[in-house]
């Protein structure tokens, strides 16, 4: 009787070993991505980081990091254009795998996701038409404006705080569109995007930033717990240690505003 005590209790120490083992290997978002062979990118449209080519391919510092990443993972790569005030719920709910889209590192994000170690520097900065920007060079000028921001970003953050009115749009893109057209006075945007969008010899000449609101750094981020964002910081390290990120920067300008990813990883470890 004593010997097949043993044995059973044997069974259920061997049982409660392999459940969790089983559980930590069905939860790992790693084994899911590479099982079904794609990885799902959420992104919006955003030069330098996520934007399309003239063949109507996704391309930008972000977009050609992801398909080295899915490539180092042995899968291909989706791009899904996402509303980015519902990135969370489109996490959560697989339809895409990771949002990768120069995504501000804040306090509601961090706790919402797995995040990355930062990778890039950044701030909002104002965007004026260049007639009168003269006028707009702190935040003191500011009052009274209305301005145009993407729903659910940091730039929509700043213009909270500062108290001015604001129209609240899909994309960074449509509010600079709305400064253009003269239906806001204003926009907030990521001074990554305005190095790209606004200025000489750009699609939006007439327009100009003036005032950075703040600074910043970006991440990617995973549903909460994912085991990617360990794989992606490795990833992250050894491409900027071959020189491999610094190279793709140089391509779309944002070369400047690389973080050392040796020292995120040290700093994170």
């Amino acid at each position: 009787m004593k010997k097949i005590i043993s044995l059973a209790l044997a069974a259920l120490m061997l049982l409660a070993i392999s459940v969790p083992a089983l559980a930590d290997e069905a939860e790992s978002d790693l084994a899911y991505v590479q099982d079904k062979g794609v990885l799902v990118v959420g992104i919006t449209e955003f030069e330098p980081m996520d934007y399309r080519d003239e063949n109507g391919e996704w391309i930008g510092f972000d977009a050609d990091m992801a398909k080295a990443f899915a490539e180092s993972l042995g899968v291909d790569v989706e791009f899904v254009e996402i509303e980015w005030d519902n990135k969370v719920l489109e996490l959560e709910a697989k339809t895409i795998d990771v949002v990768w889209n120069g995504m501000t590192l804040n306090d509601e994000v961090m706790a919402a996701m797995e995040c990355s170690n930062a990778y890039c520097q950044n701030a909002q900065t104002v965007i004026v038409p260049a007639d009168v920007a003269d006028q707009y060079q702190s935040a003191e000028d500011l009052d009274g404006l209305v301005f145009a921001v993407e729903a659910g970003s940091a730039g929509e953050d700043q213009v909270e705080a500062l108290g001015n009115e604001y129209t609240a749009v899909l994309t960074q893109a449509d509010a600079l569109l709305e400064v253009s057209a003269g239906t806001s006075d204003a926009a907030v945007i990521d001074l990554l995007m305005a190095a790209a969008m606004v200025g000489e010899g750009t699609g939006y000449e007439g327009l100009i930033n003036t005032v950075n609101l703040n600074s910043e750094e970006y991440g990617v981020g995973f549903r909460k717990g994912s085991d990617l964002a360990a794989a992606l910081n490795e990833f992250f390290l050894a491409s900027y240690e071959d020189g491999t990120m610094q190279e793709v920067a140089e391509t779309y300008g944002v070369q400047a505003a690389l973080i050392d990813q040796t020292a995120a990883a040290e700093a994170a470890a």
